[in-house]
């Protein structure tokens, strides 16, 4: 009797493990394709309306400006995955799409990705900023985006960028290796700063007038005032000036305009 209760036992507890076991793999199907009687899923990373998806798209778009500056093209759709660390295509193909529709990128000729307006957008902060560390990604102060062409340059087929060479536009703020950008016009009002040819030479000066004249002005008191002579034209109007903060070799410096 007792072996027959023993036998019993065992084969009951079997049951029990057994409908168990096909109880958690069904809740596991469930909380990985939802409920097929309900339709809906009830995963733990189920996202609402209210509760956001976590997106790292900014950080994969900088990645991609960075890939950019570095090999003057974007990774192919295959090769998007690798770029930014993603471990299937699916994700690389949806991070596409969403820049795309967000003006970053756009498709080009033979399926490729090629960047769209939005994509060279730098931030710009218009409000005064402290010393120390600041995570630009978070800021919410004063923070705009712009395209560097745009905010540099208001009309493309008409400018040009010259080289500054020597120290006569120090004082005001023109430096040896700067780079000007120069809208080009034949005609310039007094006060402007322009690039001009003299004696063959491109200079950026003050322009001004002496009896109907023009003289070339420049801001350091060890250079004297330029008065063409003959050969003079004015090449055009700088409009900004761009400076990289780098180490220059003297030896490397490229020729330019003479300040």
């Amino acid at each position: 009797m007792n072996n027959i209760a023993w036998k019993y036992g065992v084969c009951l507890l079997q049951a029990v493990q057994s409908l168990g076991g096909r109880l958690c793999r069904i809740l596991a199907t469930q909380t990985r394709h939802g409920n097929p009687e309900t339709g809906h899923a009830v995963s733990e990373r189920t996202y609402t309306k209210d509760v956001a998806r976590p997106n790292n798209d900014q950080q994969h778009l900088q990645a991609l400006r960075d890939y950019f500056a570095a090999h003057r093209m974007l990774p192919s759709y295959a090769e998007l995955g690798d770029v930014l660390g993603f471990s299937g295509k699916a994700g690389a193909f949806q991070l596409a799409r969403r820049l795309v529709e967000t003006g970053h990128l756009q498709s080009a000729v033979g399926g490729r990705l090629a960047p769209a307006d939005r994509f060279f957008e730098l931030p710009v902060l218009d409000d005064k900023l402290g010393a120390g560390t600041i995570d630009i990604d978070s800021w919410s102060g004063g923070l705009e985006a712009h395209e560097l062409d745009r905010l540099l340059v208001e009309h493309p087929s008409k400018t040009v960028l010259v080289k500054v060479r020597g120290d006569s536009m120090v004082d005001a703020g023109v430096l040896d290796g700067d780079t000007a950008i120069v809208e080009r016009a034949d005609k310039a009002d007094s006060g402007d700063f322009v690039a001009a040819i003299v004696d063959g030479q491109c200079t950026v000066k003050e322009l001004r007038y002496e009896c109907g004249k023009p003289v070339l002005v420049p801001h350091n008191k060890n250079h004297q005032i330029i008065r063409p002579r003959q050969d003079f034209k004015i090449l055009g109007v700088v409009k900004g000036i761009i400076r990289r903060y780098r180490r220059i070799e003297a030896a490397g410096r490229a020729r330019g305009a003479k300040a």
